[in-house]
């Protein structure tokens, strides 16, 4: 991890803070026991203190993650390890999955896929609820502001209306004016769900 993301890197977005206000760091649980058999090269405490390194430095940027559930042997507390570093990081969203067994991988030759399959969806169900709680509190969170958005196209739910994204990588919907797609405007936020921010071009 701390490879992948130096504090040179991290220390470029001061000098250079159009570059980039987000961070996909796919943490995949929150227990070092099980992210040791995960192979994944850090542990708990280097991702927590990976994740300090980013927010001292730029406050403002938006974290997502990668979360697997019901990895093999995965227990009670390992499972609420994963819950309390999602708590800590406050995550702006993620991708969540219930660990399934794929051919020729090496957790499939090493370890038996033992956790049963209604412990692994109450699980994911926990930490879906937590995410989309916690990814509405931090779009509350950008209403009254305004963002320099891209426009990507017609939002999905009206001709009338674009949808682009933030240098946060947020979803941000807003009424169709003079500009057209590609273009870059200045949205300020009136209203928000867990997914998408409700703007107006100013």
């Amino acid at each position: 991890m701390r490879r992948e993301l130096s504090d040179r890197l991290i220390d470029s977005n001061l000098e250079f803070p159009e570059l980039f206000s987000h961070f996909h760091l796919p943490v995949q649980s929150g227990s070092s026991r099980i992210l040791k058999l995960m192979n994944r090269g850090y542990n708990r405490e280097e991702y927590i203190s990976l994740i300090d390194r980013i927010k001292t430095k730029i406050p403002d940027c938006a974290i997502s993650m990668d979360m697997i559930t019901g990895f093999c042997t995965e227990n009670d507390n390992d499972h609420q390890e994963t819950i309390s570093i999602m708590r800590y990081v406050k995550y702006d969203y993620g991708y969540m999955f219930k660990y399934s067994e794929r051919p020729n991988t090496a957790a499939e030759k090493k370890y038996n896929d033992d956790v049963e399959e209604e412990i692994k969806q109450k699980r994911l169900v926990e930490i879906i609820n937590l995410q989309q709680a916690q990814s509405l509190a931090n779009n509350k969170n950008r209403l009254n502001k305004t963002y320099e958005v891209l426009i990507e196209g017609y939002s999905k739910r009206s001709k009338n209306h674009y949808s682009g994204r933030t240098t946060h990588n947020c979803v941000v919907v807003f009424e169709k004016g003079k500009q057209k797609i590609g273009d870059y405007v200045n949205v300020k936020i009136y209203d928000c769900t867990a997914g998408t921010l409700k703007g107006k071009i100013i």
